[in-house]
């Protein structure tokens, strides 16, 4: 990634993908974590397709699953980007790069921004095929994307309240619409090997309910910069220790297809709700 300020690059990349999109500006984004590429079609025919390697400060994802676009979708009046693209510390890349595409919805005017994502279930309740609607997280990455110098004072201070980081009305709203939909907390790690049984132990000492390797990072940057932040999370296997089988990231894109009719029900109720 360019040495280049990262909130000055991800201003570039929104005023190029707005050009691209042909669109004043965006209402609000979702992150398609693994396997959920597949529930968004439900979401209706994009109306553009940007490929992220046209836009400055991008790095490719090197993760199947993940294709390195950003797409264009109307639900209702709203324009609503679907980020198709994450990328991980365990890629190599700096905190920076991992929340450059939510710094970049939101200078384009994404006011909310869904964050999804695959993750392993720490409660024997709750199984692969769940989808679980996230209260809080543990940063277990060793970083945040407000290390290094301070952010430029219309950014906000880097010392953030995250008290209610995942957003109460937002969540709540989710509940109305889907009243069986559970709550959990997510154990962000950095991988990109899967935890051992002792870890998951601890972790289910520690309040968690998923663990994975992602959104942690990008929830940071997207409060920091105001904007409501919901996440959701797939099971799509249970963690070391829980049973008796091994693990393999084929069973979380399986899984993701296995549930592509529920994913895209859900996200069908909840993209109006941005």
């Amino acid at each position: 990634m360019s040495e280049e300020n990262p909130y000055a690059l991800a201003e570039r990349a929104a005023t190029l993908l707005l050009e691209q999109f042909g669109v004043a500006k965006l209402d609000a984004a979702i992150v398609l974590g693994s396997g959920w590429r597949e529930g968004a079609v439900a979401l209706g025919t994009p109306e553009a397709v940007v490929k992220t390697s046209l836009l400055p400060g991008f790095v490719a994802p090197t993760v199947p699953g993940h294709d390195g676009s950003i797409l264009l979708v109307r639900v209702g009046e709203k324009n609503v980007a679907l980020v198709s693209g994450r990328v991980h510390l365990y890629e190599g890349n700096s905190a920076h790069a991992v929340v450059h595409p939510i710094r970049t919805v939101i200078f384009a005017g994404a006011s909310s921004v869904v964050l999804t994502n695959a993750a392993g279930g720490l409660d024997s309740m709750l199984g692969p095929g769940s989808i679980v609607l996230l209260r809080d997280h543990i940063n277990l990455t060793a970083t945040s994307p407000l290390e290094g110098a301070v952010p430029p004072e219309i950014y906000g201070q880097r010392f953030v309240d995250l008290s209610d980081l995942y957003d109460a009305s937002l969540r709540e709203s989710v509940k109305h619409v889907v009243p069986t939909i559970s709550e959990g907390v997510y154990a962000g790690v950095r991988g990109p090997h899967y935890e051992t049984p002792a870890e998951i132990k601890m972790l289910r000492t520690m309040g968690a309910s998923l663990v994975g390797m992602s959104t942690v990072l990008e929830a940071i940057a997207a409060r920091h910069m105001r904007a409501n932040v919901l996440g959701l999370s797939l099971v799509t296997n249970f963690a070391a220790g829980v049973t008796d089988e091994p693990l393999d990231h084929e069973e979380v894109l399986a899984a993701g297809k296995a549930a592509q009719r529920s994913l895209g029900a859900l996200l069908q109720r909840v993209a109006p709700l941005l």
